[in-house]
């Protein structure tokens, strides 16, 4: 496994609801320097992992190989009050099963069976991110507990 030793935090279900409507994140990954490197990207979910699918190569990809903790914000575009707020460890980066998860995300995001984009020689790559603090959206009225 990549990452620390922090508990992983069960994905409140207004995150998942979040997540699972048609809204981009922003995930921050470090640069070598130690400098932020923040991409808007198609997120998912599988249970309380978050899914980030990008290609081989990608700076998020080989800052996430080097430092695994990002963190995210999930933001609805017709509402920039309904956001959520995640940090956490990327458990896992695979090939396993990133073709057909960028699939699914095109269907989400463009209405489209298959994504239109691959090109050859490029190669999707998963990431499953573990939350270990998670703010749910403001719009969540659940109590909190401090974390």
């Amino acid at each position: 496994m990549i990452g620390d030793c922090h508990d992983m935090k069960p994905l409140p279900d207004s995150v998942k609801k979040l997540i699972e409507a048609k809204t981009f994140a922003n995930i921050a990954t470090l640069m070598p320097d130690g400098s932020p490197h923040v991409t808007q990207t198609w997120v998912d979910h599988d249970g309380d992992l978050v899914l980030i699918n990008t290609i081989e190569g990608s700076q998020k990809h080989k800052n996430v190989l080097r430092y695994p903790r990002v963190a995210l914000d999930i933001c609805d575009p017709a509402n920039a009050f309904n956001v959520a707020v995640i940090r956490g460890r990327v458990k896992e980066v695979t090939f396993k099963g990133a073709d057909e998860h960028v699939d699914k995300l095109a269907k989400k995001y463009l209405g489209q069976d298959k994504y239109q984009s691959r090109r050859p020689g490029m190669r999707r790559v998963l990431f499953k991110i573990e939350p270990v603090q998670i703010v749910p959206p403001f719009t969540d009225t659940t109590p909190r507990k401090s974390t």
